[in-house]
């Protein structure tokens, strides 16, 4: 699974309304990865989420905020949220 796929997923595990961490869904990456060691560090995984991100966003797929105020773009810390 893709990070686009993985946050779109774990949007769908979440009541509506509900928002992610970013960090959830690196870390659910590296979860999934059958091949991944223990040395793999969820922070390696930061760099594909938002580049996934930066993509959902565009395609209006999900929004973005933090401590409830929207945010137009990716820039410091966010959440992931459905968009509608």
């Amino acid at each position: 699974m893709n990070a686009q796929d993985m946050t779109l997923h774990l949007l769908d595990q979440r009541a509506p309304g509900a928002t992610i961490c970013p960090s959830e869904v690196a870390r659910a990456l590296v979860a999934a990865q059958s091949h991944a060691g223990p040395e793999q560090n969820w922070r390696d995984a930061m760099p594909l989420v938002h580049d996934a991100v930066d993509a959902l966003v565009t395609a209006g797929a999900v929004r973005l905020s933090w401590k409830g105020e929207a945010r137009p773009a990716r820039s410091g810390p966010y959440r992931i949220g459905r968009a509608g």
